[in-house]
This record gives C-alpha cells, sequence and structure tokens, in this order.
C-alpha cells in the first residue's frame, strides 16, 4: 500500500502554508519535525481531507483524499481532540463507534479490545474528566483506531504528558507502525529520534529534509540545529 502526496500546497491569501509538498509513505512511523508556524498541522489536516488544498493531490492506492473510501482507512488523533468530559472511556469508544456505523455488537468487541490495547481496561468506567493527560491521548488514540485504519495521523500526540507517559505512548505508536503507516508530527525531538523509521523536516511549509535515522550524522536534535536552525 502506498499513500502518495504530489506537489500539494495551500494557500491563505499571502501566505503559502505548504508550499509543493510531495512524498510516498508505506507501513512504519514517519516523525515530521518542525518549529510552530512550519506548516505540519496545516499538512496533516490535508492528509485528513479536513482542508482542501490549493494545489496538489492526496492518494492512498488511487483512492482520492476527498472520498468517503478515503476516510474509512484513516484515523486522526489532533492536537487537541474533542472528548465528552462526564462520558466514561468506554462509552466515549461506544458513542464514536456509533458515529463510525459500527454496529453495536462490533462496538462493544472493538471497544473492550482497545481499551486493552491502550492500558484503559481497569479505568473504562470513570470519567475522561479523571484522567490524566496521558490516559486522555490514549483515549484519544483508541478513538482513532476503532475502524481499524490503515493510515493513522497523530499531531502533537506527546505534548503535555510526563515522561512515564510518554515512553509508554511511544512505544504504542512503534508497534502501530508495524502494519499500518502512521505520521507523527512533533516538535519534541527525542519522541521521533526514538521511533521514527523515517523522519522529515518541515520549514516555510517546504520538507527540508526526508531521510532515514542512518542519513542522521549523529544526535538527531544536534543535526536539526546545525542544519536547519533552532526548533520553536
Amino acid at each position: 500500500m502506498e499513500l502518495v502526496v504530489d506537489r500539494l500546497t495551500k494557500q491563505y491569501k499571502n501566505k503559502i502554508a505548504v508550499d509543493r509538498v510531495s512524498l510516498k509513505f508505506h507501513n512504519g512511523v514517519y516523525g515530521l519535525l518542525g518549529g510552530n508556524g512550519a506548516g505540519k498541522t496545516t499538512f496533516m489536516r490535508m492528509l485528513c481531507g479536513i482542508l482542501t488544498p490549493t494545489g496538489g493531490t492526496i492518494t492512498y492506492d488511487g483512492i482520492d483524499v476527498a472520498t468517503e473510501e478515503y476516510r474509512a482507512i484513516l484515523g486522526y488523533l489532533p492536537q487537541d481532540f474533542g472528548y465528552y468530559p462526564d462520558f466514561s472511556g468506554r462509552d466515549f469508544l461506544m458513542y464514536m463507534a456509533s458515529l463510525k456505523g459500527l454496529n453495536k455488537r462490533e462496538a462493544r468487541r472493538k471497544t473492550d479490545k482497545l481499551l486493552d490495547l491502550v492500558s484503559l481496561s481497569d479505568v473504562a468506567k470513570k470519567k475522561i474528566k479523571t484522567y490524566s493527560g496521558g490516559m486522555k491521548q490514549r483515549i484519544g488514540i483508541a478513538q482513532a483506531l476503532l475502524n481499524e485504519p490503515q493510515i493513522l495521523v497523530l499531531d502533537e500526540p506527546t505534548a503535555g504528558l510526563d515522561p512515564k507517559e510518554r515512553v509508554r505512548f511511544r512505544n504504542l505508536i512503534e508497534s502501530l507502525g508495524k502494519e499500518n503507516i502512521v505520521i507523527l508530527s512533533t516538535h519534541i525531538v527525542s519522541d521521533v529520534e526514538r521511533i521514527a523509521d523515517r523522519i522529515l523536516m518541515m520549514r516555510e511549509g517546504q520538507i527540508i529534509f526526508n531521510g532515514g535515522q542512518e542519513e542522521v550524522e549523529g544526535d538527531l536534535e544536534e543535526f536539526y540545529l546545525k542544519e536547519f536552525g533552532e526548533l520553536d
């Protein structure tokens, strides 16, 4: 399977947020690095069909991003995902499953499976407003996985997490990348360094580096700062 981004562009009046980006994705974890304003979130939102490109195309095995068929194989965790604080973790996943068209039996099966996957089975009946930041992020990734997506897009998923939660979350993302395309946007270099199969660096709407870990000279953060300037 192949996700193809071809000359993707997004322009807002006089600002070009994403500038003719062309990339190909296969199974694995892709870490997208860049400072604030680099164009990462705009790029991710176009990958998810939320924003319409000014130019260029996004296709998955020939399926266009604007189609229901594409959305059916997509999972998305935005930087600030919406949840209902008075819902329990289980009720929230059941509700999201119904929105995605799953019947009650299938929704229950997948909810139980995903709660176990993200290590939240023991707090499944507790309200989300009682969850820690890391637990909320894990329920967020669980809802993104309800439709068994082949493409998983994660925007700043480890921001604000404590070190223990970040390690747990990185391990989960790494395991998901074995059978899926996982695109992880972040400004936390250490997260990318530990789990990404391929590293993308973005500045002013353009991809300024696209390579594997073996192509990075020494420490990734030092490489970034040396070659491309400071992260925000």
